[in-house]
């Protein structure tokens, strides 16, 4: 990333020393004073807790294709012809899930769309049949109406922006290739028509007072308009030196911030001052990607959001108006590819939480919400610094007050929920529009990236409550939720089993296995058809054994590679199950292709070498995307790309200054992670530079390390040793490598070097060491704890090490989340990890979601190093037969004990009197009865003498 202010420091020079000396103690000030949205961080959700069934549209526009009000999202939808507009509510419904509906709007494309800032339910929409559309939305769930409240149609062709006034009701901007109309929506005809481009029109924006508006074109300059004053652009200046796609927008004060490429074809963000319009102030170069930069601005908080399209990553920076202008705040990487992002407005944000900005990221099947939230310690207490007041829903003024000239600024409210307005959102009153369904003021979010404020939840009166004559009774998920608290997390894979499958699938009796690898090295590789196993015989000699064929193995020699060279590494091409790659001690890597049904016989000629690096190498792995794509490290202290397919060297970083212990693809191929014995942890860009773009310190200890990209790419575990030899796990945000590691797990003492292999599906990490006897699983989150220690699995003898096959090797009936094989000293043994369950007849979804298919490439080398990216697809693990946990049917809880209320039961004091009475008599017997000594017969009286 870099930046430039010579042209702000040149503006300088042209004003009065007293002034220029007043600017330079305050910008020396403001390099020493401290943002407070610094650290603010970016919090993607689970998969589960995204909009589902909203498919993106992947047709070309200027758009950005999605927009939000406080009540709904709207986003143009991938339908044959275009025409239609997706919707779904801004929060969840009660269940957690999305509600999403397609409205038909257009007879052709849907170019662009907007909802008014005074009216949550107003939607506008332009098209490529020339028309622009007003829509009253109903609520979700309700038949929407089919046909437009207001229709607009233009002379000037396809329509590709509209933005509605931030301060008048009822008046909007409209593009089309090359003009801009200003419309009120109460009148048939444009207001004003402004002067024609050049070129193709790319960008547009009001600024926030609603006075002026700017432009970007395609002939490479900037316009500004006041289409009040003149038709005529005001001012003009070029914007970027490439023609390719550029954006704009008004940010603090008198400022305009566009993006576009510079002439190096990198992603550029630029900051002017409108007031001095000849040059900019500050510029950021981004990265070479083509995606066009789409840019979202809170003028709140000066946070400024930018994400191409096709990348999955979105910048966030702070915008100032002096220096340094621009500040990086965070960098994040999504899940998927970006087709349009939007802002949430700032009255759904949950002050809660600090969260700050909300921006809704449309992939190609999903919409990711992503929070940005400002590490503060959440409660009640409302944080004012972080939201000043922000503007209302009342507009100003109405369409023709503004035409006349009047300039009003939007009221502001406060955010505090208890300052906040109650009354309704009210719709645009210069608008002829039935009102419909008016929405009161949403109250605090109740999204999963939010909590639910007090006042949004049900009222419980006492009487409601059974069995209880007053109080209030909490809910399950309530009591669970406090009772989890107390006791800390917990993992649904807390009692992970790891069994060892029967001997049938065993293959016994390996002989001569080399315990000389180095600590670099795995030791061994499998796939789900074959293991390879380094030997310890002269020439590097390597067997290949079938999966397929278990048993036990012939005392006399076997079929093997013979590599000519001690092994250093080794490992299967994973989209080809053929291919196995060898590094040597000699500096050279050879790629070998094992026949058809395993060896049979010596292979001794690889099918290529590949030469470049003057030292041994350390390891190799392949790319996880494109195929024939692969990395070394060695103790030239080089990584170095090469391409199996050309046997050519296509990339060469540097910045090592010792040993190399491990290397990481992340999950969408994009970087490359290292750990190394200069106690650094480093990240690579191998596309953009041969330089780190991120480096952190690592480990304390100098014996080994390993690194693994977790959490969707977000976090990078790595395992290593501290200053004591201590085993130990360390967690790295990747948006922030240089603060350090943000967990630390303590393990063990063992000189082995903790080796981590990471199931993206359930978040599980299993990790063991080479002469180990124990299997370490832990669950890996995103927040706080971070680390969640599941069961541990124990071998009755040490291992030397694990080789875990692709998910569909798994048994989903018997819950098994991971396969893996076992390296013994003369075996070779699967390793199935099971998660125990009851109702075992039904597929566990909540454990088996989707699965990338990551044996399969998704594109080749040459077209990886041209720039382009792709992501695996993705399948489902259920049987045909199986029916979804989620969706079987709930058994009836059975009652063991009798209910309290039967023990609790208040009673009367005659009714208690009347219990003890009857107790006694019971316990007495029956008074009516004789008693014993009556019954004794004596003697008659003419017996006695007398």
């Amino acid at each position: 990333m870099r930046s430039e202010s010579a042209a702000h420091s040149a503006q300088c020079e042209t004003e009065t020393p007293g002034r220029c000396e007043n600017k330079s103690q305050e910008s020396r000030m403001n390099r020493f004073r401290t943002s407070k949205f610094k650290n603010t961080t970016p919090k993607i959700p689970k998969k589960d807790d995204w909009v589902s069934n909203a498919r993106g549209s992947s047709l070309n526009s200027l758009g950005n294709q999605i927009k939000s009000s406080c009540s709904f999202v709207a986003f143009n939808t991938e339908q044959t012809g275009g025409g239609m507009v997706g919707l779904c509510s801004v929060d969840p419904g009660p269940d957690g899930k999305w509600t999403v509906m397609q409205i038909p709007c257009h007879a052709d494309q849907v170019t662009d769309l907007d909802f008014s800032p005074f009216d949550d339910y107003l939607l506008a929409t332009c098209s490529s049949d020339e028309t622009v559309k007003l829509w009253r939305l109903c609520e979700l769930g309700q038949e929407q109406s089919a046909s437009a409240e207001v229709s607009l149609k233009s002379s000037e062709g396809r329509l590709e922006l509209l933005l509605f006034h931030p301060t008048a009701s009822g008046l909007l901007a409209v593009a089309s290739a090359r003009g801009i109309q200003v419309w009120d929506t109460s009148r048939d005809k444009a207001l004003a028509v402004l002067e024609q481009h050049a070129d193709q029109l790319q960008g547009l924006t009001w600024k926030e007072d609603g006075s002026l508006l700017a432009s970007s074109c395609k002939d490479k300059n900037l316009r500004i308009f006041d289409p009040r004053a003149q038709l005529t652009a005001v001012q003009s200046v070029q914007g970027f030196q490439t023609n390719k796609d550029s954006r704009v927008l008004w940010v603090k004060d008198d400022y305009i911030l566009a993006t576009g490429f510079n002439q190096h074809r990198q992603q550029e963000v630029r900051l002017w001052d409108s007031r001095k319009l000849n040059s900019s102030v500050s510029s950021v170069s981004l990265g070479t990607s083509n995606g066009t930069l789409m840019p979202l601005y809170d003028p709140d908080s000066g946070l400024l959001v930018v994400s191409g399209k096709g990348d999955s990553v979105l910048d966030c920076f702070e915008v100032t108006t002096s220096e340094p202008f621009l500040s990086q705040v965070s960098h994040c990487l999504s899940d998927g590819s970006t087709r349009g992002i939007a802002l949430v407005p700032k009255h759904v944000l949950n002050v809660g939480c600090c969260e700050v900005l909300r921006v809704m990221q449309l992939t190609e099947n999903f919409i990711i919400p992503i929070s940005y939230q400002v590490p503060r310690k959440a409660g009640q207490d409302f944080h004012a610094d972080l939201y000043p007041d922000t503007l209302g829903h009342t507009p100003a003024v109405t369409a023709e007050e503004w035409w006349q000239g009047a300039n009003k600024q939007v009221d502001r409210v406060s955010l505090h929920p208890d300052k906040r307005p109650k009354g309704k959102v009210q719709p645009a009153s210069a608008m002829a529009l039935p009102r419909g369904k008016i929405k009161e003021e949403p109250s605090t979010s109740s999204s999963p990236l939010s909590t639910p404020s007090s006042s949004a939840a049900p009222s419980r009166s006492p009487s409601s409550t059974s069995g209880l004559s007053s109080g209030f009774l909490p809910s399950p998920s309530q009591s669970s939720r406090a009772i989890q608290s107390m006791l800390g997390p917990s993992s649904k894979f807390r009692h992970i089993q790891g069994t060892v499958l029967h001997r049938d699938t065993h293959i016994t009796n390996l002989r001569g296995m080399s315990l000389t690898t180095p600590g670099e090295c795995d030791g061994f590789c499998a796939n789900g058809q074959r293991v390879a196993v380094p030997l310890a015989i002269a020439g590097g000699q390597i067997a290949v054994l079938e999966l397929s064929q278990p048993g036990k193995l012939p005392d006399t020699a076997l079929p093997t590679i013979q590599n000519s060279v001690n092994v250093a590494d080794l490992c299967w091409d994973p989209f080809d199950s053929h291919k196995l790659v060898v590094a040597g001690d000699d500096a050279k890597i050879r790629v070998w292709m094992v026949p058809e049904g395993g060896l049979v016989e010596m292979l001794t000629e690889p099918r290529c070498i590949l030469q470049g690096h003057s030292e041994k190498i350390y390891s190799i792995k392949f790319h996880p995307h494109a195929s024939g794509l692969l990395v070394s490290s060695s103790y030239d202290t080089t990584v170095r790309l090469w391409d199996l397919d050309t046997g050519n060297e296509v990339r060469k970083l540097s910045g090592h200054q010792d040993q190399i212990f491990g290397m990481a693809w992340s999950p969408n191929g994009k970087f490359l992670a290292t750990v190394c014995k200069d106690g650094k942890v480093r990240l690579y860009d191998p596309r953009k530079s041969a330089e780190p773009i991120q480096a952190s310190p690592g480990p304390e200890g100098h014996r080994g390390g390993r690194v693994v990209w977790v959490c969707n790419g977000q976090y990078l575990l790595v395992s290593g040793f501290d200053c004591r030899s201590e085993r130990q796990l360390y967690l790295y945000s990747c948006e922030s490598l240089a603060s350090g590691a943000v967990a630390i797990a303590p393990t063990d003492v063992s000189p082995s070097t903790l080796i981590p292999f990471y199931d993206p599906d359930t978040s599980v990490v299993i990790l063991t060491g080479k002469g180990d006897t124990r299997v370490y699983i832990f669950e890996i989150m995103s927040e706080a704890p971070y680390f969640t220690e599941c069961s541990s699995f124990h071998s009755s003898e040490p291992h030397k090490g694990l080789c875990f096959l692709t998910k569909t090797e798994c048994d989903v009936r018997d819950v098994e989340i991971a396969r893996a094989i076992r390296l013994g000293k003369t075996t070779i043994e699967p390793v199935a990890f099971k998660v125990p369950r009851v109702r075992k007849e039904f597929f566990q979804d909540d454990v088996f979601p989707e699965t990338a298919v990551w044996w399969e490439p998704g594109l080749t080398a040459s077209a990886w190093l041209s720039g382009t990216d792709a992501q695996h697809r993705k399948i489902s693990l259920k049987p045909k037969d199986m029916t979804p946990v989620s969706l079987a049917p709930k058994e009836a809880p059975v009652r063991k004990y009798l209910p309290s209320s039967v023990y609790l039961e208040e009673k009367t004091d005659e009714q208690k009197k009347e219990e003890l009475l009857s107790a006694m008599v019971a316990k007495l017997g029956n008074r009516e009865d004789p008693l014993p000594q009556e019954l004794f017969e004596g003697v008659d009286e003419d017996e006695w003498d007398d």
